[in-house]
């Protein structure tokens, strides 16, 4: 990460219950530096979450939010953390986010609270940036900064997130022969409105989820990506061609007694596997997502051996849970080959850019990700970018939350210009 040359100090943390676009509390946090300057972050919180992710502070007070209340965490940001970073220099982030961490002691931020510290960490970033007069995705990356992340756009929702029949928790599509971001966005949404004329001809519903996604009452996993293959094609696009296909399973959700249990099918980790491969052969499928569960390290292997050299990605969240530690078992297994990144499963931007740069080095693709309680917070959109990530997941073409993150990535795309790059299919296959 690039530092800047303007020496300022941290004079004061505050932080704020806030609600999130599904109407639950978070943490917002504003750090102000001696000269003036200030920076505020909101954190998200997500509701599929993995078992080895960092944990969230909620004050478990039934008579107020349902116990989903945050002021403890804004307590532990004022007694705690506010006293021990004044004064320090805000362009010290490893500084900063090590004693961060050191506060908390614990492995999964149990202690003050990952949603505690994530807010002053991410807060403390946007101050640095604004400080160096610097965007911040330009403060993160440097020269290196102009690569546009492919989009992996939520259309049908299932699973937790959704009251349907259908067990995979997001069917998305992939714009990877767009020409830039901007056409990637148009594309994405011309697609989204067809998709929702399809169902409404279907007779089903069209309301959207907390991603933004549809979540109609369609039968199974090939019910939905023949609807969204027509759709496609109504739209006027290839299919796979120009717009592909990318799934989250989030196995860890249908994963029961020994059987993973997938459109009303048990299936053991070699039929599972053997699903898999069909469906890529059927359809354009370029992605897919936590397609075993966190623990089941033997399928995670099979899978990936049996999908090497056939250009599939497949992407480990709760696997990984964007810590480098877990990450490394999984390169060290041969387990996948890209890496979801979320900052609020980790707890700071440092260690976020730790795993980022041990995926690089390993030739891991690394997806930027939002979570399901979001904000109009747009750090993420600057993230991918700075991170140069080559994808990012930031919900459908519907709910404001969502696309702020993508609006951002089109501003970004107009400050960069004729340097602007968009990955395109090499996001997936270089």
């Amino acid at each position: 990460m690039k530092h800047t040359p303007h020496h300022a100090s941290i004079v004061q943390v505050r932080a704020r219950e806030i609600l999130d676009s599904r109407g639950w509390p978070t943490v917002e946090v504003d750090v102000r530096l001696d000269n003036g300057v200030m920076g505020c972050a909101c954190v998200p919180s997500g509701a599929s979450t993995g078992q080895y992710e960092a944990c969230e502070k909620r004050d478990g007070d039934k008579a107020r939010y349902l116990g989903k209340g945050v002021l403890t965490a804004v307590r532990h940001v004022h007694e705690m953390i506010a006293p021990a970073l004044e004064g320090m220099a805000i362009d010290e982030q490893a500084s900063i986010d090590g004693l961060l961490c050191a506060l908390d002691g614990s492995a999964q931020k149990e202690q003050l609270g990952a949603n505690a510290l994530l807010g002053v960490s991410l807060a403390c970033l946007r101050a640095a940036s604004q400080n160096a007069h610097m965007s911040l995705y330009r403060y993160i990356g440097g020269v290196c900064a102009y690569h546009l992340p492919v989009p992996l756009v939520n259309v049908v929702n299932g699973g937790c997130h959704a009251d349907n029949p259908l067990d995979v928790q997001e069917f998305m599509l992939v714009p990877w022969n767009a020409p830039s971001l901007t056409e990637a966005v148009r594309w994405s949404a011309e697609c989204f409105h067809h998709i929702r004329m399809l169902l409404q001809e279907k007779g089903l519903a069209t309301s959207v989820g907390d991603e933004g996604g549809f979540a109609p009452a369609l039968e199974n996993t090939r019910d939905v990506l023949d609807t969204l293959s027509h759709a496609i094609e109504k739209a006027g696009y290839r299919l796979g061609d120009d717009i592909a296909f990318a799934l989250d399973v989030a196995a860890n959700e249908c994963y029961k007694d020994g059987l993973y249990h997938i459109d009303g099918t048990p299936y053991d980790k070699a039929q599972l596997v053997q699903w898999y491969q069909t469906l890529c052969k059927d359809y354009p499928l370029v992605s897919i997502e936590d397609p075993f569960s966190d623990d089941d390290v033997e399928g995670w292997v099979a899978l990936t051996s049996a999908m090497q050299g056939q250009n599939i990605q497949l992407v480990g969240d709760d696997l990984f849970v964007t810590n480098s530690q877990r990450l490394q078992q999984g390169i060290d297994k041969q387990c996948a080959n890209a890496i979801l990144i979320k900052v609020n499963q980790i707890g700071t931007i440092s260690e976020t850019e730790q795993t980022l740069h041990l995926a690089q080095q390993h030739h891991y693709r690394r997806v930027m990700s939002h979570r399901s309680g979001e904000t109009t917070d747009t750090t993420i959109a600057d993230l991918a970018v700075g991170f140069q990530c080559q994808q990012i997941k930031t919900g459908s073409m519907a709910r404001g939350e969502r696309l702020a993150k993508y609006n951002r990535l089109l501003r970004i795309e107009e400050e960069l210009g004729d340097h602007a790059i968009y990955q395109g299919k090499k996001a997936f296959f270089p």
